[in-house]
Parts: C-alpha cells; sequence; structure tokens
C-alpha cells in the first residue's frame, strides 16, 4: 500500500516515461498480462492506456492488471494508468519511506539597505 507522497513521487516520475501497455478491443487478454508482469518486472513503474476502441473502463483494468502482477497502482487519469511494484532483486526507484521527512529548504533573506551594517 502506497502513502500519499509515495504516490506523487511515483506520479512525478511516470510523467517522462512513454505508454508501455495498450488495452484494445479485445480488453484484457492472457498476453497483455504476461507483458504487463515482464514489463513490471523490468522496470518497476509502468504506464498504460485504455484504447478509444476498448469497452473496458480504466478504473477495472488498472485493479485486474494490479490483482494479476501483485502491484500497487499508482493512479488513473482520463484512459491512463499507473503501475507500480518493488523490484527486491534489482531496486531502481528509491521510493520515500514513510518515517522519512522531506528536506525542508530554507531561503536565505537579503538585507535590506537600511538593515546593513556599516562601519562607522
Amino acid at each position: 500500500m502506497l502513502t500519499s507522497k509515495q504516490r506523487s513521487y511515483l506520479r512525478k516520475l511516470a510523467m517522462d516515461i512513454p505508454d508501455i501497455i495498450f488495452i484494445g478491443k479485445d480488453g484484457i487478454t492472457p498476453q497483455v498480462i504476461v507483458q504487463t508482469r515482464d514489463a513490471i518486472i523490468a522496470r518497476e513503474l509502468i504506464k498504460g492506456k485504455v484504447q478509444n476502441n476498448s469497452l473496458e473502463d480504466v478504473n477495472n483494468v488498472a485493479r485486474e492488471l494490479a490483482a494479476a502482477t501483485k502491484s500497487d497502482i499508482v493512479c488513473t487519469i482520463g484512459s491512463k494508468f499507473i503501475l507500480y511494484k518493488k523490484n527486491l532483486l534489482k531496486t531502481k526507484i528509491e521510493v520515500p519511506t514513510k518515517n522519512q521527512k522531506p528536506i525542508k529548504r530554507v531561503k536565505k533573506k537579503a538585507l535590506s539597505p537600511s538593515r546593513k551594517f556599516t562601519n562607522s
């Protein structure tokens, strides 16, 4: 189960990757499940799309593929879905843990002209 911070981090990473899995008019076939399983082992994070000619719903497709591959659904937006499963042998993506605190960046304030120190 992914936390909301982990989901947002994975969603950000998925912006740059292309769609790999395409669900067409045949729906979810055994070949699609095998292709999804192989892709998720190789990449950990995959993005798929339900084509316009498919009668399947994106949420149902994502649930079925996640159950078949034992992965987590990161999100479904429009006709696209993102799945994630950590590869225990070759971890490529480091997902922030629950105990990890976000890094706070401190902005340095510029001194105003009246507050600058002068030697008198």
